[in-house]
């Protein structure tokens, strides 16, 4: 059984700065990949920032230059600091991490948070 747990949501001025948390614990064998979604009301669940095992690193066009994904390999968690929230930015954030477990390698799949709150007021 895997669980990834966040942290760090809330309600933060335009302008303002947020930094979200994610932990993976559980039977991980190997994490190919942590990365955070988002959806608003009204709209599709959306990609918002993804690292890989390497390193990588993928950005919405939309949040570019303002958030930044990071990983902690020892510790299996992904932090997402946002910087120069927006309005617009305002949804329920989802850790994702693409893993398999010992029993299921190399079959990996993906895992869900339960979300957390991100509102940014104008």
């Amino acid at each position: 059984q895997v669980l990834l747990v966040e942290s760090g949501g809330g309600l933060v001025q335009a302008g303002g700065s947020l930094r979200l948390s994610c932990a993976a614990s559980g039977n991980i064998f190997r994490i190919n990949s942590m990365g955070w979604y988002r959806q608003a009301p009204g709209k599709q669940r959306e990609l918002v920032a993804v690292i890989t095992s390497d390193g990588s690193t993928n950005y919405v066009d939309s949040v570019k230059g303002r958030f930044t994904i990071s990983r902690d390999k020892d510790r299996n968690t992904v932090d997402l600091q946002m910087n120069s929230l927006k309005p617009d930015d305002t949804a329920v954030y989802v850790c994702n991490a693409v893993l398999s477990t010992r029993s299921s390698w190399p079959t990996k799949r993906d895992y869900w948070g339960q979300g957390t709150q991100v509102t940014v007021s104008s």
